[in-house]
């Protein structure tokens, strides 16, 4: 298969990282355009022997990692969004990592190479921006756990990044009680609960009052598959990685996505 055959579907996604890293779609699509100019200039540069799309972006952060310009984390006052001020804000190779990881859906392996560094390079990368995310978005926490070494555990990582656990529920009812004490601006919810109740009422309930980012974080992730689940709804099915909820509670936050419960008439849609 040709080159550009083989990059083809992927040219999409990448316009979409490469705004991110430029901060408009114009600007973004230039850098496409000069590096699929590369490309017809040298193939050599796109390597065969690895996974075409992952070959792209490697060929694409080759490029932009060479100017000078882009090394540079300058925060732009034109840019139209706040997502898009607040990765400028983010230092550029944590920035790049980050996006690769948690918005691209590179595993830590295949950003390595298109990185051109080791995974544990990458982690701790992704780990950076996650600190630089919450030194913006630095919120409080709400878990909602039975089981104790799990819940301080989440504690230690929550902490890790910046954020502020306010309560530990090991039931609905306490879940909403500790909500009713103090709004959170994050939940992280088990579904099997302490007393047999279930995190995802709980959370369903919350939700009945205001919006939050939820995260799933579960050994159960198929009572999830229902109809009346919070949408979107952030699933780390356990045991999980440490890395996981990190980079999951950053892009939760980052791009501000909240849950809602679903609409019934698009349920039985």
């Amino acid at each position: 298969m040709s080159i550009s055959k083989a990059i083809a579907p992927h040219l999409p996604y990448l316009r979409r990282f490469a705004r991110a890293l430029a901060g408009t779609q114009q600007a973004g699509d230039a850098y496409v355009a000069a590096t699929l100019e590369v490309l017809v200039e040298d193939s050599s540069v796109f390597n065969t022997e690895i996974e075409p799309r992952v070959a792209l972006y490697q060929t694409f952060v080759g490029l932009w990692n060479s100017l000078d310009v882009n090394r540079r984390a300058e925060i732009s006052t034109d840019l139209a969004s706040t997502i898009d001020r607040k990765l400028e804000s983010i230092t550029p190779l944590p920035r790049q990592a980050f996006l690769l990881c948690s918005v691209e859906n590179f595993t830590p392996a295949e950003a390595a190479t298109i990185l051109s560094i080791d995974e544990d390079e990458v982690r701790r990368l992704v780990d950076e921006a996650g600190r630089e995310i919450a030194q913006q978005v630095a919120t409080d926490v709400l878990i909602i756990e039975d089981e104790p070494m799990i819940a301080m555990d989440l504690e230690g990582i929550v902490d890790g990044l910046g954020h502020n656990v306010t309560g530990v529920a090991r039931t609905h009812s306490e879940a909403v009680d500790a909500v009713n004490a103090q709004r959170p601006g994050l939940v992280l919810a088990d579904i099997q609960l302490a007393d047999g109740s279930s995190g995802l009422d709980a959370v369903n309930e919350i939700l009945g009052g205001f919006e939050v980012p939820v995260i799933f974080i579960t050994a159960y992730p198929d009572r999830l598959l229902t109809g009346d689940r919070p949408e979107p709804a952030f699933l780390i099915t356990k045991p999980y990685q440490p890395d996981t909820v990190k980079a999951i509670i950053s892009q939760a936050l980052f791009f501000e996505r909240r849950a809602h419960l679903r609409d019934r008439s698009d349920a039985d849609a």
